[in-house]
């Protein structure tokens, strides 16, 4: 199945005006498939590398690659060229080579088109802020959506909602022990290792480990860290887990959402709600089976809550949404989206017993909001995943 990605690539890379395209995204969502059939599609003569196969860290590296792509547009008359680089962000200051050298390529009118790939969104969005303004253009990736995975695998939106958008587990559903060792060992901790310890300080790595699983096992919570501090071995302090979030998050793992309120102080302040990006994330950490899950009505209520919080974060990842929850004292609104003026309320009423009142004091504080409901009585949870979260605004 090709991503629409591949098309607004080619798009991009026809354009006579050159811009380097920086395209982020967690491990797994299938880049090397969108990378194969980019290359199979360009008409322009490319080149491309990978910087985990590089022996060395330095940006002499890709000064090599590149000037080799260049002596080769020289010999042999390309007026134009691509060069795609996979797992930039494993080479130390790579956005000042890159941007010495595409500085030349435009001095001197040298056709020559750039795209980095790179699974550490936090070191890349600081590299290409700090060096490649007005140079690049952003890409995200995000995990597949139930609707690419009904397609490619014919999932419905139970299965989805367990196993969630890893492609490359899908064949292992079938044996769900085999199926979670797989997540576990060849998806969490390959982005723990490679992602997250390589590529950061990590003062207390048992400790971020703990914070990562409490995170995958309790998505949905809003969580205080002071008080969480209790629970935690070897805890550190609230500073120490702020930020080992923020790595949770760049690596595309757990994200903290923040509080809606119109007054941005507060809304910074407020304790974060765990959203996980990708439910094999939890499923993978859980005794339960399949099976056992849907048989369990609470817990089964706290699978669609979280796939539909996947679901809105891809949304919010891509850039076409913000993404908060809301609470005042004990009324509790599970999320709220918002573009520009317009937001809405989102509650999901997956079949336990549930006060409205959330939603009737989110619509008395914020009476130009919208307010949805998903699941009984509602829009179903099914029909939700398979709209842009947009609509709904």
């Amino acid at each position: 199945m090709e991503r629409i990605y591949v098309q607004e690539l080619l798009d991009r890379l026809s354009e006579k005006r050159r811009f380097i395209q920086v395209l982020l995204g967690p491990r797994q969502v299938g880049k090397t498939t969108i990378i194969k059939q980019l290359t199979k599609k360009l008409t322009i003569p490319h080149l491309f590398i990978s910087a985990d196969e590089s022996l060395d860290s330095d940006g002499v590296w890709i000064e090599q690659q590149w000037q080799s792509l260049r002596l080769r547009m020289d010999t042999q008359n390309w007026s134009e060229a691509v060069l795609i680089i996979d797992e930039i962000q494993r080479i130390h200051d790579w956005s000042l080579v890159v941007k010495k050298l595409w500085d030349e390529d435009s001095f001197q009118d040298r056709s020559l088109k750039v795209v980095l790939w790179g699974s550490a969104k936090i070191v890349l969005q600081k590299g290409i802020t700090e060096s490649l303004a007005g140079r690049f253009e952003e890409w995200f990736i995000p995990h597949w959506s139930f609707s690419e995975m009904k397609q490619a695998f014919n999932w419905d939106a139970s299965t989805y909602a367990w196993f969630g958008g890893y492609p490359e587990s899908a064949d292992l559903i079938k044996d769900e022990t085999r199926w979670k060792d797989y997540v576990r060992n060849s998806l969490i901790e390959t982005v723990l290792s490679k992602d997250v310890f390589m590529l950061n300080s990590i003062q207390k790595p048992a400790l971020f480990r703990n914070l990562f699983e409490l995170a995958c096992t309790y998505s949905g919570n809003i969580v205080s860290y002071t008080k969480l501090l209790g629970q935690l071995t070897d805890a550190g302090n609230t500073t120490t887990l702020t930020h080992y979030q923020t790595l949770l998050e760049s690596a595309g793992l757990v994200s903290g959402l923040e509080k809606y309120s119109p007054n941005l102080i507060r809304q910074r302040s407020s304790s974060p709600k765990w959203q996980i990006h990708n439910m094999a994330l939890m499923s993978s950490m859980s005794s339960k089976t399949f099976m056992d899950i849907q048989s369990d009505f609470v817990a089964w209520g706290h699978v669609i809550e979280s796939v539909i919080g996947t679901h809105l974060m891809s949304a919010y990842q891509k850039g076409a949404i913000e993404l908060f929850y809301w609470r005042d004292g004990n009324d509790e609104v599970d999320f709220v989206i918002k573009k520009g003026e317009k937001i809405s309320g989102i509650e999901l009423k997956s079949g336990q017993k549930k006060s409205n009142r959330g939603m009737g004091a989110f619509k008395n504080k914020f009476p130009e909001a919208k307010t949805i409901l998903v699941g009984i009585s509602g829009i179903p949870w099914q029909e939700f995943l398979e709209n842009e979260p947009e609509v709904y605004l």
